[in-house]
């Protein structure tokens, strides 16, 4: 896959894809360079997270490959004088190999578990125990010779572990295993208890911890570990590392350094002295990751050893971070560009989502309207065709009822009335004598079949409709005094009237209507 190349994630199986989202959900790291890692490590993701933050050394198969794909030129052999001064005169160039900084070990204290017997069983140990304590001081004091004489040799012949490994079977470090914080702040306390109030500002936490933030926020790890039983250590901080221009450099913002320091009595940091091959105290180191390197090689660019003036201190920091803060700050733009991209995709896709919601709310708004549109013409077809049932019920009715009528009387008994009719019933006059014994609602028929009465002939086969109960939209009341009768089956006209009367038929206006 090349730089550049965006990879198509539908060629990696489910397993993959999970294991490339737990990773990156981890480390953070982007794609393109999280797929090879995670090649290289078999698709293991612990694996794949461990070399990401001890740092992801070279790839011993791809080297092999390429060694064996092209092989090593031959040695040049010079068959006489004249050849080799050839040879030397010749100005074509030649390809070196740039140096490669030594890798930074990431260091993750043990914590030892000890069990002390108890009772009887100490009493017998007692003299194994006083063996072991009489051999580690033996081996500590040679481990020390051994160190002092590796300090002469040059780097590629120094053992990296014996003598420090020799040394530390004989020390007894003279504290207990505690956790890397409170290691850190028990070296802040005592160190501020021995030189007082500085300017310096010591990471607050483990090895590991101050090496994972400095790889994360691209910043330098100055680390600096002291022993207590070194004759040096207390001049070089007194002097040196206290100095106005160290210090100031040092907590400087702008140069991005993380300063972590450790007392070589401490588990921790004894561990860490093992790791960096430290064999001289006072001893600092400078670590930052090497982008050339390896995308996250964290790698060791600076070695301060021994007793040094503050300007020569001050001058190895400075040339160390001046070389290496180009690389850093092209990955910090970098990321930055790629951090944009990632705000600028995340507010793209926000908006398309606020976007995609308008619609959807859009959508359902204009499905509701639908609704309540096809909801409303449906109640208006079922009212239009209950009213046009109840308007045929009521057409039957008056034709049956109209055939009920009784005709008028021609007694001398008979009530004799003036019914002025409604505009909606034609308006008008009407006079018509009725039987004293009729009743009220036999009247309000007569007003409401008025109309068939006066058209003609009747249907005498028209029937009552069955379930239908008829409501007058009518009243009659009387004028002088002011007297509303209802369609009563039990009180009659001869009741009400007497031998006559003028009567007024009103009608009735509906509650919706009249709103």
């Amino acid at each position: 896959m090349a730089d550049g190349v965006e990879f198509d994630l539908g060629q990696l199986s489910s397993q993959q894809q999970e294991a490339l989202q737990q990773y990156t959900d981890v480390t953070g790291q982007e794609i393109k360079d999280a797929v090879p890692l995670l090649e290289r490590s078999q698709w293991n993701v612990q694996i794949a997270i461990a070399k990401f933050f001890d740092g992801d050394g070279p790839d011993l198969v791809a080297e092999a490959q390429a060694a064996q794909d092209n092989p090593p030129p031959a040695a040049a052999r010079y068959e006489n004088l004249h050849e080799s001064f050839l040879d030397a005169d010749d100005d074509r160039p030649r390809r070196t190999r740039s140096p490669r900084t030594e890798a930074a070990p990431r260091v993750v204290p043990q914590q030892p578990v000890s069990i002390r017997p108890r009772g009887l069983l100490s009493i017998l140990l007692t003299p194994f125990s006083t063996t072991w304590s009489l051999t580690r001081g033996v081996l500590g004091v040679f481990g020390r010779i051994i160190s002092f004489f590796f300090a002469f040799l040059p780097a590629s012949f120094r053992p990296r572990y014996l003598g420090t490994t020799i040394r530390g079977l004989g020390q007894a470090h003279g504290r207990t295993a505690t956790l890397p914080q409170e290691a850190a702040r028990r070296f802040r306390r005592e160190f501020e208890e021995a030189y007082g109030t500085h300017g310096l500002v010591f990471f607050e936490g483990g090895h590991a911890q101050a090496l994972d933030t400095a790889k994360r926020d691209l910043k330098f790890f100055l680390m600096v570990l002291i022993s207590p039983e070194h004759d040096d250590t207390d001049s070089f901080i007194r002097n040196t590392l206290l100095s106005p221009d160290v210090v100031s450099y040092i907590s400087d913002p702008s140069n991005n350094i993380i300063l972590w320091g450790g007392n070589v009595a401490d588990p921790e940091a004894h561990q860490v002295a093992n790791e960096y091959s430290c064999l001289k105290y006072p001893f600092s180191c400078l670590v930052c990751l090497t982008p050339k390197e390896g995308s996250t090689r964290m790698g060791i660019v600076k070695r301060l050893v021994g007793p040094m003036t503050p300007a020569a201190y001050l001058s190895g920091l400075q040339d160390a971070i001046t070389k290496y803060s180009p690389d850093l700050n092209g990955v910090r733009a970098e990321r930055a560009a790629q951090e944009h991209a990632r705000n600028l995709r995340n507010e793209q896709d926000s908006a398309y989502e606020r976007s995609l919601a308008r619609d959807r709310e859009r959508a359902r708004q204009k499905r509701e309207a639908e609704a309540a549109a096809a909801a409303a013409e449906k109640r208006a077809l079922e009212e239009a065709e209950r009213a046009a049932r109840q308007e045929e019920l009521r057409r039957q009715w008056r034709n049956w009822r109209a055939t009920t009528v009784a005709p008028e009387p021609d007694t001398k008994d008979a009530v004799r009335l003036a019914l002025n009719m409604p505009a909606s019933a034609g308006g008008g006059r009407v006079i018509r004598r009725f039987a004293s014994d009729t009743t009220l609602e036999e009247l309000y028929a007569f007003v409401e079949c008025y109309g068939l009465l006066q058209e003609g002939p009747l249907n005498e086969k028209a029937a009552e409709p069955e379930g239908y109960e008829h409501k007058y939209g009518f009243q009659i009341a009387s004028v002088l005094p002011r007297e509303t009768f209802h369609p009563s089956k039990t009180i009659t006209i001869g009741q009400k009237m007497g031998r006559g009367g003028s009567l007024v038929v009103e009608d009735l206006i509906d509650e919706d209507e009249e709103e």
